[in-house]
Parts: structure tokens; sequence; C-alpha cells
């Protein structure tokens, strides 16, 4: 392999996909190999300099990067996008994305810690993984439950191929569709028809709930439970609630639901 010291070093190609990183001095956007797919891996708001943070700055580095002649991946590689704390707009991730059609780059999914960039990537159809907050990423560790991220509300239909991911409670405006997938550390409540996968409660908490106006998952996993949809199709549909029991997960009609709860607190009265 030649070497020039003038030039950044290249991975040579032949080394297993995670072990390719790339990196040109003074460039903070980045590419990595990883499980068959490329990370384009966005500098956090606080590695950069004040001067450094607009859009146009970062858009520059990342043209740069695609257009180099370091590139060592492969055409039609699923891209995801590792944005941590950058806050991105639709117009910003469709610019992304054009970009790397450009340079027959596929972009997939979005990890983002701002809540309102994940809004915007899942309204574009991305799959999306919701980070908490990048403070709380950099803070000792301690003994205590972390608290739940605020509500993540989306009015969008979550198609087949679509993986929703977040801290805290999901509300879906719209109907989740088989292939699609929500998982929350909180609840999950869909305000339309639930035909995909629902997983909440992911960090192991039992005790929350999956709603739907519509209740015809694929799969239902509250913490470590696991339940699949009868096979039998209803002749009458209502909103329903999935919860945790001593026999599992169950389903109960919200209305019968919200009256037990009630129950249950006044015996506790």
């Amino acid at each position: 392999m030649t070497s020039d010291s003038a030039l950044p070093d290249v991975v040579p190609t032949d080394l297993p996909p995670d072990e390719d990183l790339v990196v040109i001095p003074k460039l903070q956007v980045n590419f990595k190999s990883e499980e068959g797919r490329l990370l384009l891996i966005l500098p956090t708001e606080s590695q950069m300099q004040v001067s450094e943070t607009s859009w146009s700055d970062m858009w520059e580095q990342m043209k740069q990067r695609l257009n180099g002649g370091d590139r060592f991946w492969k055409s039609e590689t699923i891209v995801h996008l590792m944005a941590a704390d950058r806050l991105l707009d639709s117009r910003q991730l469709q610019a992304i994305a054009t970009a790397l059609q450009e340079v027959q780059l596929q972009l997939k999914s979005v990890s983002t810690s701002r809540r309102q960039t994940a809004v915007a990537a899942a309204t574009a159809g991305y799959s999306v993984e919701q980070l908490p907050p990048v403070s709380l990423l950099n803070s000792p560790t301690t003994t205590s439950v972390s608290p739940l991220a605020d509500t993540l509300y989306l009015q969008i239909t979550v198609r087949s191929g679509v993986e929703i991911r977040h801290p805290g409670t999901v509300v879906v405006l719209g109907d989740l569709n088989p292939g699609g997938i929500v998982v929350a550390d909180g609840d999950i409540l869909v305000w339309g028809r639930l035909r995909g996968i629902a997983h909440a409660g992911a960090a192991g908490n039992r005790e929350c709930l999956i709603m739907a106006l519509q209740m015809e998952p694929t799969q239902l996993r509250i913490a470590d439970a696991v339940a699949r949809a009868p096979e039998k199709q209803l002749s009458q549909v209502y909103p329903e609630v999935a919860h945790v029991t001593s026999e599992g997960i169950r389903i109960t009609k919200s209305a019968e639901f919200t009256k037990t709860q009630v129950d249950k607190l006044n015996t506790l009265e």
C-alpha cells in the first residue's frame, strides 16, 4: 500500500466492514461501515465551534466527503444517519437523502436525541431511533431509575419497514401498518389501527400499556411479555388496551379496563 504523509490514511477495503473508518483531517462529518450498513455520523453541537455550527458548514463537509476519492462503500448501501443532538428539519433531511442518492446510497433510518428531528424523520418515512438527550449520556451513572423522555407525537402512518424507537411514550395519530414497528420505554397509543408490532415498556416496565382504536397487531410486547393477535377476526371494532397480568398480556376493552382501574383505586381508599 502506497503511503503519502500529505494525504489521510485510507483503511484497506479487505478489512471487516465494522473496522472500516475513514476520517479526513479538519472534517467532523464521518462515515463508518458497520454490519453491512453505512453510518453517516454528524458532529454534536457541543463538538463544534460556534462558527462551525451552521447547516451550510456541515453540508459542505458532507458533500466533500461524498465526492472525495477515499470512498470505501459499495453502491446501494443502506445509510443510517447518526444525527446526535443536531436539529434537522424535513428540508435538510431531504437534502441529505438526495445527496446520498447521487452517489448511489440510500438513507433508511435516523438516530437522534432531538424530538423535532425524530418527528421530521418519521414524517418523511424513515425509521427513527430517538436517544436520550446528549447531556444525560454524559452524566454519571446512578442507581435511580431514569425519567422517561417527553412524549413523542407522530401524525403519520407507520408503514412497513419503518421502525420508531423512543425512550418515552409514543402517540401515533394514524395507523401502524403490518411490517411497521414502534418501540417505546413508556406507553404506546395508536389513534388508529394497530396492525404491526408494538413494544411498550422496552426498558423493563411491565406497568406500561398499549392502546389502539383498532387492535389487530402482528405482535405485542410489554417489557418481557409477548403476545400475538388472535386468529379470529372480530365482528365489532372498539378501542382496546393491552396490559400485563399474571397470565401474560391481556387485551381488554378500554371502557372495561378503565372501570377495573377505578375499582382498584376505590379498594385502596
